[in-house]
């Protein structure tokens, strides 16, 4: 949560910055407000191009690693740009583009570290694309306690309840319903 606090607010300011900058040079202001957007918007697109890379276990290619080095940059540069011409002042203003893409890039890492890599088989639907995080030691008792449920309350036919009345049954989504399913059927909830 604090990453993306610092996020926020280094974004707010790099804002102010970059759309300070672009009216110096004569840019109209819908120009200037949609500058900064564009800017801080690539950083966001060009890592959420390799987050998605990363899940499928590739380094994101050329593209995605130029974009993000050049908007990164031209952030930074923005800032020092609009900066009193000492160094510390071009040290403050470099500040916020820096603790934005330094944030942003934290807060990548953390979730590239913990995105589980795209299985379409986990999909209900093929090409529906989830994110999953692992979790070191889940809790299973709820899944399990689902699954018992699954097998105490057979179809007439003797077949399993679907997920989505396992998951209506325990107020969970469809697709949990489904997970538990697919889990119980490999042997995984005991």
């Amino acid at each position: 949560m604090s990453v993306l606090l610092v996020a926020l607010i280094a974004a707010a300011v790099s804002f102010r910055h970059t759309h300070e900058l672009a009216l110096i040079h004569c840019e109209d202001p819908l120009a200037a407000a949609l500058i900064p957007l564009a800017v801080d918007g690539t950083i966001v697109a060009a890592s959420m191009s390799l987050l998605l890379a990363s899940r499928h276990g590739s380094r994101g290619g050329v593209l995605p690693w130029t974009l993000l080095i050049i908007a990164s940059l031209a952030s930074l540069g923005d800032n020092v740009a609009v900066a009193e011409p000492s160094l510390i002042g071009q040290v403050i203003a470099a500040w916020p583009s820096f603790a934005l893409i330094g944030a942003y890039e934290m807060l990548m890492s953390q979730i590239r570290r913990f995105a589980k890599p795209y299985d379409s088989s986990d999909d209900a639907e093929p090409g529906a694309a989830t994110v999953q995080l692992r979790r070191r030691a889940p809790d299973r008792t709820l899944q399990q306690h689902a699954w018992r449920w699954a097998q105490g309350n057979l179809l007439p036919d003797g077949e399993l309840p679907s997920g989505e009345a396992i998951a209506e049954a325990f107020e969970r989504s469809a697709r949990w319903g489904r997970l538990v399913k697919k889990a119980g059927l490999a042997g995984e909830l005991g």
